[in-house]
């Protein structure tokens, strides 16, 4: 069962590989970028933002059923992503379906008036990814704000994370590897 990253076409070109490898070296763990055709919706005019929990249920409906993807399934995206009870989410999963995704909306410098910088995408793309896959792989949130389980609700509290799961954390995965 490996780890299988959707990378949408909308989502940030010629990132994908320092993505995955970055998100490789987080969690110890090998994933590979995979090719499906996605229809990307729930998209709502009024907030002018997808809500992610329909996204999820699609990728759940016609990725993992039609395409009999084995292992967890990260869908990288642009679009700007909501969720009930929150302005805005950089991404989200459902564990019990194997299914997340990760929105590159607010994690360009270029969003916040910031100077536009692809390393910084990339590292924020890779932290936000490890999250959910961590998360697909029985990983809950951590307190530590430097552990990449910490849950982010600003972009400063993003960059503060390291790209590093903390020691409980790391002990956690390799339990549930175990298993």
């Amino acid at each position: 069962m490996g780890i299988n990253i959707l990378w949408d076409l909308q989502a940030p070109q010629g990132i994908e590989l320092p993505v995955i490898r970055m998100i490789a070296m987080i969690l110890g763990k090998d994933p590979v970028l995979v090719r499906y055709p996605f229809l990307i919706d729930g998209y709502d005019r009024n907030r002018d933002q997808h809500d992610a929990q329909q996204i999820l249920n699609r990728m759940q409906d016609t990725l993992t059923r039609r395409y009999d993807i084995d292992g967890p399934l990260l869908l990288v995206t642009s679009c700007d992503l909501y969720t009930n009870g929150c302005n805005f989410v950089f991404g989200l999963a459902r564990p019990v379906c194997g299914v997340g995704i990760v929105s590159t909306a607010r994690l360009g410098n270029d969003y916040y008036g910031r100077v536009p910088d692809d390393t910084d995408l990339i590292d924020r793309t890779a932290k936000e990814g490890a999250h959910e896959i961590g998360h697909l792989l029985g990983l809950e949130h951590c307190e530590n704000p430097e552990c990449v389980m910490f849950r982010p609700k600003t972009l400063d509290e993003l960059d503060r994370k390291k790209k590093t799961l903390c020691p409980a954390c790391r002990e956690a995965l390799a339990s549930l590897d175990r298993r």
